[in-house]
């Protein structure tokens, strides 16, 4: 049950209705979850954040994390080819397109770990179907819902979640975010989230509505202690989020935009363990190089101001960013100035507790996958090592099967 409800919705129905019965289901867990996990013998959620940015379109990685010290780049690439003096150096082989001066400032700090050749078995190129495998985590198909929803599914096995233990900031709810149980909000913006409630006006309508408390022990009770809560943590948050400045400049892009509001979200809503985040505009087939360059350049700034603010407010060591795009490009460049679909990429895991560096070989060009890179490193072994090392989690349960993990967590 996802479903939002109005102030209209309300109005019309012009009966005293429970908030628990008509809210989503998230909102009408209790505020106080972690202390009754514990007290059913479960753990509490840690106080560990993970935000996904999700890079829509297919991601450019060789131009994105360029192997310039192998001809075979050029010889691919004759015209898209980033030339040597203008790449920004991570070592002898490999370096960062221009644009990611912010990435590159951290990662020259230790804090950024990239993951070269990044896939899956039998890649599929269809944005739909190989976004679907990797938030689904399930290549087969045969596990149902999002990865990071079904951790939130095991998480809850052992007690009630927070309200607000996972957020979406997207106007369609990823898979990744779907469960059998737990319910994971999303919303379009911060904008969004201040408005659940509304005015004054409203919420003291949405109070009113529970009525008289019923008698203790009754289900009526039950829902109206629960509604309340979910009011009060609304209401706080709408509170924290709105008396909040952001310590650092962001563009006006959807990265500056987006990761501007996750800051905001991370240094007020303490109980919020996962953000998921995602920007398009990555399926270059033609005229590529400006826009590649302008993509990279607000990704790479946004993510530098996100990290300098999160150091500002003490929560730089408690936040990894894990970045992925569906597949990367054909190794070779099309005849429109332009790349096409391909397979394996780099993902990038940023933070003060990740094992900066490169991982895994350089991307071999001589030995292509019907004209990709070929992968190295399934991607499931990165959600494995962040489930297990980061999260809390049992990556087992949630991926179906034990993966090894790539050496990127302190």
């Amino acid at each position: 049950m996802s479903d939002l409800f109005t102030r209209r919705d309300l109005i019309k129905g012009g009966t005293m209705i429970a908030v628990g019965l008509v809210a989503p289901r998230w909102l009408s867990t209790i505020a106080q979850a972690d202390m009754i996990r514990v007290g059913q013998g479960g753990k509490a959620t840690g106080d560990t954040v993970l935000v996904v940015c999700q890079l829509s379109g297919g991601n450019d990685g060789l131009n994105t994390v360029v192997p310039y010290a192998n001809k075979a780049y050029y010889t691919l690439r004759p015209t898209l080819g980033l030339t040597e003096d203008k790449i920004l150096k991570l070592n002898e082989s490999q370096g960062l397109h221009p644009g990611l001066k912010g990435l590159h400032e951290l990662f020259q700090q230790g804090k950024v770990a990239i993951i070269n050749n990044v896939g899956y078995p039998k890649a599929n190129r269809s944005h739909f179907k190989s976004m679907e495998i990797w938030q689904s985590a399930s290549p087969e198909g045969t596990m149902k819902g999002g990865w990071i929803g079904r951790h939130f599914d095991e998480q809850l096995r052992h007690g009630p979640l927070n309200p607000v233990v996972g957020l979406g900031l997207s106007t369609d709810k990823p898979l990744a975010l779907n469960a059998q149980s737990a319910s994971i909000p999303c919303f379009a913006s911060l904008a969004d989230l201040k408005n659940m409630v509304g005015d004054p006006d409203t919420e003291r309508m949405l109070r009113e509505i529970q009525g008289m408390d019923a008698m203790q022990g009754t289900a009526t009770h039950a829902v109206q202690q629960a509604s309340k809560s979910a009011l009060d943590v609304i209401s706080i948050l709408q509170k924290q989020l709105g008396g909040y400045t952001p310590k650092e400049t962001y563009g006006n892009d959807a990265f500056g935009m987006g990761f501007k509001q996750i800051a905001q979200l991370i240094a007020t809503s303490p109980q919020t363990r996962v953000v998921y985040f995602s920007a398009g505009g990555f399926d270059t087939h033609a005229r590529q190089p400006d826009t590649h360059a302008k993509l990279l350049t607000g990704f790479g700034d946004a993510i530098n101001s996100f990290q300098k603010e999160l150091e500002a407010v003490g929560k730089a060591d408690k936040v990894v960013t894990v970045v992925f795009s569906e597949f990367g490009r054909r190794a070779a460049e099309n005849a429109s100035q332009g790349t096409d679909h391909g397979q394996a990429a780099p993902m990038f895991l940023i933070g003060s507790k990740v094992k900066g560096g490169i991982h895994g070989p350089v991307p071999d060009l001589q030995a292509l996958a019907d004209g990709d890179v070929m992968f190295t490193q399934d991607f499931r072994g990165v959600y494995a090592a962040t489930l297990d090392q980061w999260m809390g989690g049992d990556s087992e349960i949630v991926l179906g099967q034990k993966f090894g993990h790539p050496d990127v967590f302190k």
